[in-house]
């Protein structure tokens, strides 16, 4: 299995290339890419950075020196930060494609993608978690954690509508997202993880009897301690997140995107990784988006990229 770390390019209309080259700046030696070696040349030779790239076709012709090498997965462009929806949703997909397969293969540990446009999904997956969970075969075993020294955090739901969260909270769902969230916790970093739940509601719904945290979510933490899972809850979301609660819990478990995300990333801003537990190899992106308002003007902060590479290096040691 090599060593190097697979980082997917990612959204071609982005900051992407810009990250990737900072992070191998810093990183010398630990990265190669998988990507379109001809859009990534070209960008790097706009934001007017120098760096020895090398085009190879295939995986075996990877070697470990001072350069950065591409995986080349075939792109079509006319524009150089400006690639036609039809032709990046196909070379993202390609991408993820040569990636898993490299994984299953155990050719790799696993891999760390670049931020990725969610428009690119369709209905069918809402996000790249969701999208590899179903190439994985995990159904709704699969778990977002967004992963600081600190603390983490893991939405039930990930990229879903508001108005479609409250008929997806189940008493299985929660199960099983919590049970791969202690076991994955446990095997990544040799600890059983403290997990605080979330209510869905202001103030819980006030306890009320037939609320969402009195039928659904109270039961299901009965439930994973019988397991031997350290689970407490639920806890109003407006007081989870302060200094004081903070510091008894390893992750705090909230029952949509942002009710976590939100004040995690108040916290810790850019001081942050996403990792996608429950897979059959390990992924990581950085913690935000593709920054599309600043692409070109070499202001992007490569800090949770540079944070993703250093945490893969450290698992895969």
């Amino acid at each position: 299995m090599n060593k190097l770390i697979p980082v997917i390019a990612g959204e071609p209309n982005s900051i992407n290339s810009e990250i990737i080259i900072k992070a191998w700046k810093k990183k010398r030696k630990k990265i190669f890419i998988i990507g379109n070696y001809s859009i990534l040349k070209k960008q790097i030779i706009k934001l007017g950075i120098k760096v020895p790239i090398v085009k190879i076709k295939k995986f075996k012709d990877l070697k470990k020196e001072k350069k950065l090498f591409v995986l080349d997965v075939p792109l079509k462009f006319n524009s150089v930060f400006n690639v036609s929806p039809s032709a990046v949703k196909s070379y993202v997909f390609k991408c993820f494609n040569v990636a898993h397969n490299l994984a299953i293969d155990k050719k790799i540990f696993g891999f760390i993608n670049a931020p990725i446009d969610k428009r690119i999904f369709n209905s069918k997956y809402l996000g790249v978690t969701e999208y590899l969970s179903a190439k994985n075969r995990s159904n709704d075993k699969v778990v977002m954690l967004i992963h600081n020294k600190k603390l983490s955090v893991v939405p039930i739901t990930t990229h879903l509508e508001i108005k479609n969260v409250t008929s997806k909270i189940t008493f299985s769902l929660i199960k099983k997202k919590i049970i791969t969230l202690n076991k994955f916790y446990f095997k990544l970093f040799k600890k059983k993880p403290k997990i605080a739940i979330l209510g869905l509601n202001p103030h819980n719904s006030e306890n009320k009897i037939q609320s969402v945290e009195n039928k659904i979510i109270k039961p299901a933490i009965i439930k994973l301690k019988k397991l031997k899972i350290d689970i407490n809850g639920p806890f109003p979301a407006d007081t989870a997140f302060s200094k004081e609660n903070i510091k008894h819990y390893d992750v705090i478990v909230g029952m949509y995107h942002d009710q976590v995300l939100a004040p995690f990333k108040a916290l810790y801003g850019y001081d942050a990784i996403n990792l996608t537990l429950g897979l059959k190899y390990l992924r990581i992106s950085p913690d935000h988006g593709t920054a599309q308002d600043i692409v070109g003007l070499n202001k992007a902060n490569p800090q949770s990229l540079i944070s993703s590479i250093n945490f893969f290096d450290k698992i895969n040691d």
